[in-house]
């Protein structure tokens, strides 16, 4: 099919439009998003609310669908606004063109982490109202800012509000992630984020000397030791077919800064770690390993967790979940797109994350991020059926 009638789709018009918003961090200026979230909720004839929980520059957006019995708790469909750094170096297409190839593919930043979903919601909801549908609890389509740096002036903030507790949330859908088979995965929890900050100080001086318990050697220590720790999860992950990487603890030194020039020993180097913590991993005892491992490497080593999310439990995926009864329900009544399921969202209520385009490589933050205009259709038709079946 060629990319002329791709083109020419107003679904797909409508995901590259948002596409084409820079919502890139640092600094981002959500105000293009907003209003272009309100143009589609206008289009729907969905009222809109914006909130900003925290500060001014960090707004929620809510697309609010009343539902005929909106007394029962409501549906949350959630998405975020923002985007991962590019290198545009780094892409063959430019990373907000948007641009679609004669195989279909949309090349974007947020193809699949995660304007998709967002835009797939308004699209399910575009054929539900169009067939005559009216959902039973009241449906809120939530747009989250700042969501790749953890969200601790958006979200997190949000559910705090007088406004969220008006919205009685039972249950939401959330971020997931694409797949390269025929297969759509269903994620039932999330593993805990950890942002470790570590000021490892020791002796300075000049470059020539061999001094003692220099940040320097403090620095190699506790890297080998988180190192090793790392390479433990790559094998596991090399070793046991059955376990993904939602399975497993990474730990990424991210940033390293420190030095006042080439021939001095200096007084500090500082190390930030970003780490996924397995919801199977003893959070008490990792800390503490970490903590000796400081020790070990000479002292006088500050440790800060400048992010140190708390152990969500999974969602239930039994009959005691209503909401799963519900969406499992659809599931089997879309017998020609097998479901699969590992590790995912999490929330305060109820939630499940799905990302339902497959065939396509799960690129999360890489360059050259692409989606095919079929599968990202053909999810609008699966976020029908589901949103159908869960009222």
């Amino acid at each position: 099919m060629s990319a002329e009638k791709w083109e020419d789709n107003e679904e797909i018009k409508i995901f590259r439009e948002y596409l084409r918003i820079p919502s890139v961090h640092p600094d981002i200026d959500y105000t293009a998003c907003v209003e272009f979230i309100k143009r589609q909720a206008d289009s729907l004839g969905l009222p809109v609310d914006v909130v900003c929980p925290a500060v001014k520059s960090k707004p929620v957006v809510i697309v609010k669908w009343l539902g005929e019995q909106p007394e029962l708790p409501s549906i949350i469909l959630n998405s975020h606004m923002d985007v991962v750094p590019v290198f545009s170096e780094k892409w063959t297409h430019e990373p907000f063109s948007a641009d679609i190839d004669e195989q279909g593919r949309i090349f974007a930043r947020g193809t699949q982490d995660m304007k998709s979903v967002g835009t797939q919601y308004l699209g399910a909801i575009r054929l539900l109202k169009a067939s005559g549908f009216q959902p039973k609890r009241t449906v809120h389509v939530t747009f989250v800012p700042d969501e790749e740096i953890g969200g601790s002036l958006g979200m997190a903030e949000f559910v705090k509000t007088d406004f969220y507790k008006q919205m009685n949330v039972g249950f939401s859908l959330d971020e997931g992630g694409t797949s390269a088979s025929d297969v759509h995965h269903l994620f039932y929890a999330e593993r805990i984020r950890w942002v470790l900050k570590l000021k490892l100080g020791g002796t300075a001086g000049h470059g020539s000397l061999l001094l003692p318990n220099t940040a320097g050697v403090k620095l190699n220590y506790v890297l080998n030791k988180l190192s090793e720790f790392r390479e433990s999860q790559v094998q596991r992950l090399i070793n046991d077919k059955s376990v993904n990487i939602g399975d497993v603890t990474t730990v990424n030194l991210t940033q390293l800064s420190g030095g006042v020039q080439s021939n001095v020993v200096p007084p500090l180097f500082e190390a930030i770690f970003d780490m996924r913590l397995s919801i199977t991993l003893d959070l008490v005892a990792f800390e503490k390993q970490i903590r000796d491992w400081c020790e070990e490497a000479g002292g006088g080593i500050q440790i800060e967790f400048t992010q140190k999310e708390a152990y969500v439990a999974p969602t239930k995926m039994d009959d005691s979940n209503p909401y799963w009864i519900a969406l499992k329900a659809a599931i089997d009544e879309l017998s020609s797109y097998p479901f699969g399921r590992y590790s995912g969202v999490n929330a305060a209520c109820a939630a499940l994350g799905l990302l339902p385009i497959n065939h396509t490589p799960i690129l999360l933050h890489n360059h050259n991020k692409c989606v095919q205009a079929d599968s990202y259709l053909q999810g609008i038709g699966i976020y029908k059926e589901l949103i159908s079946l869960l009222y």
